[in-house]
């Protein structure tokens, strides 16, 4: 059972910066696609980004693409998410995901509990 747990949110002013970190346990994480996903009040949750556990390959969603970068750091089993030039938009809460079936694969199976960024004028 993998568990993981988010953190590095919080609020900032549109323009600003945050960074997001997700910490797996359970399981060694570094050939599992890892992803990001958010989720604003009344809206469906939204892909943001991941990070394929074969090459490493990113892709984001076009929202945030140019702005987010995503990383891992395979010796602490933790995956980031770096959000620059936020906007009002980008609003929600940040959930971290990862896949159920290693290597390339990006079958989300086990989900974090969320981290709340909000943006601020």
């Amino acid at each position: 059972q993998v568990q993981l747990v988010e953190s590095g949110g919080g609020m900032v002013q549109a323009g600003g910066s945050l960074r997001l970190s997700c910490a797996a346990s359970g399981r060694t994480m570094a050939s599992y696609t890892m992803g990001w996903f958010r989720q604003a009040p009344g809206k469906e949750r939204e892909f943001i980004a991941l990070i394929r556990g074969n090459d490493r390959s990113t892709n984001y969603a076009d929202s945030v693409k140019g702005r987010f970068t995503i990383s891992r750091d395979d010796a602490k089993n933790t995956v980031y998410l770096q959000m620059n030039s936020l906007k009002l938009e980008d609003t929600a809460v940040y959930l971290c995901a990862a896949a159920g079936t290693p290597g390339w694969r990006a079958d989300f199976r086990s989900w974090g509990q969320g981290t709340q960024v909000t943006v601020s004028s």
